[in-house]
């Protein structure tokens, strides 16, 4: 890569100030545009030869042949998920994909336990409640943490902080992972087990794995009805991961006891948008909104001081690598 040009997509005012700095010391220069990165707006990628983008941009085969025709050599992702991009069409074109595989596990983990705890113990209408001087506690509530069973589902860097939170709690864990960690389970006393098991048994059941052909609606009508009946699911991972039609369906049945998402499988277009001088045209968000015990939240789990920096210093990490020839990290590229 002959030059440090870098076009910057759906940009926000967080990214700008904590890519700046980091940009600064990297002597990488940034075009930082407000819009998403697409096959309508790629040529706005001229005279760069990288491309920064997040969740939302899409990166299809004719975005990137656009951005091979114009000399993009680098797809530089600033979160963990790539089913964004068409990988095979990258490798056809000669253009590298890298990610942040890891940024801030903690900052999503502890989202995960801060919207169960703010669901289970009804803290956002309480708090709309004092604010308008109604100090009833009708309908607020709860249960306690202590000694329910919580499934985890994916126990990577999140999933793993993730148990190791709920076990602070004084919960049972169950997890289940394609890739067992036996060692980690035996030191922090997490149990692996089937996912059918898992769903059967949880009273909590928190998701953190990405999105793939095989995970793609792993929760759906038929995993719904193998849950516990009154359980709570939470979703930081992937809206994919989630079929929307089937757990209205479940939270209207009263199978369901909650929900908490801080992502949605039809997202784009809304997460990350002010849209409260519009109409919300997505009929099921708006029908999961109507529910007292849904929680949804834009997806900001990743939404630290911590976590902004990391993101910042690991993609112009790979960024510089990929300019000055250096190996790059093995677990940064998307094979």
């Amino acid at each position: 890569m002959p030059s440090n040009h870098l076009a910057f997509y759906d940009t926000k005012p967080y990214d700008r100030e904590y890519f700046a700095v980091a940009a600064e010391r990297a002597h990488v220069s940034l075009d930082f545009h407000d819009f998403r990165l697409s096959a309508a707006t790629a040529r706005s990628a001229a005279g760069a030869q990288a491309v920064c983008v997040f969740v939302n941009d899409r990166l299809d085969r004719e975005c990137l042949t656009t951005l091979g025709e114009l000399g993009v050599k680098l797809v530089a992702l600033r979160c963990a998920g790539f089913n964004n991009v068409d990988q095979a069409a990258a490798r056809s074109l000669g253009i590298s994909v890298v990610r942040v595989p890891a940024y801030s596990p903690h900052a999503v983990a502890e989202h995960s336990v801060a919207l169960l705890l703010t669901l289970n113990r009804k803290i956002h209408r309480a708090y709309n409640r004092v604010r308008e001087q109604n100090f009833s506690l009708g309908g607020l509530v709860g249960f306690n943490l202590q000694g329910k069973s919580v499934g985890i589902i994916g126990t990577g860097k999140i999933g793993r902080v993730a148990a190791e939170i709920f076990k602070g709690f004084g919960c049972r864990v169950l997890a289940q992972d394609l890739v067992p960690s036996p060692d980690w389970a035996a030191l922090h006393g997490v149990t692996y087990t089937t996912l059918e098991t898992l769903l059967a048994e949880s009273d909590v059941v928190t998701l953190h794995l990405p999105l793939t052909p095989a995970t793609h609606h792993l929760v759906n009508a038929a995993t719904l009805a193998r849950m516990k009946r009154g359980a709570y699911l939470i979703n930081t991972s992937r809206g994919k991961l989630v079929e929307t039609s089937a757990i209205i369906r479940a939270l209207k049945s009263g199978h369901l006891g909650g929900v908490a998402l801080d992502v949605y499988e039809e997202e784009e277009g809304i997460f990350f948008e002010d849209l409260s001088g519009a109409v919300l045209q997505d009929d099921e968000l708006a029908r999961l909104m109507s529910f007292p015990n849904v929680l949804i939240t834009a997806h900001q789990a990743f939404l630290t001081r911590e976590a902004l920096s990391e993101i910042a210093r690991v993609t112009m990490d790979n960024i510089v690598r990929f300019r000055d020839g250096v190996p790059l990290l093995a677990e940064c590229v998307v094979a």
